[in-house]
């Protein structure tokens, strides 16, 4: 299972948010909008990121929305896909 304080620090680290800690990323809070206030370039980063540090590739439209929604969602869309 994919260690989401791991994937909190991993998204602090690619997305260079000095000023953001572990302890303030609620796991079911938006990574869009209203959450994090991530933009889509910030997606695009965050997605290469994950590709290379868990091997999964997010492609599809859909799937980026499912898997963003929030750190819980994308810990278990990164345990759903890894080796797939």
């Amino acid at each position: 299972m994919t260690d989401m304080a791991v994937l909190k620090a991993r998204l602090i680290e690619t997305l260079n948010l000095k000023d953001l800690r572990i302890e303030d990323i609620d796991e079911d809070a938006p990574l869009f909008g209203n959450g994090l206030g991530l933009d889509s370039v910030d997606l695009v980063v965050l997605a290469m990121g994950i590709e290379k540090e868990y091997g999964v590739r997010i492609g599809k439209v859909e799937e980026a929305k499912r898997a963003f929604a929030s750190i819980r969602a994308l810990a278990g869309y990164i345990d759903e896909n890894k080796g797939a």
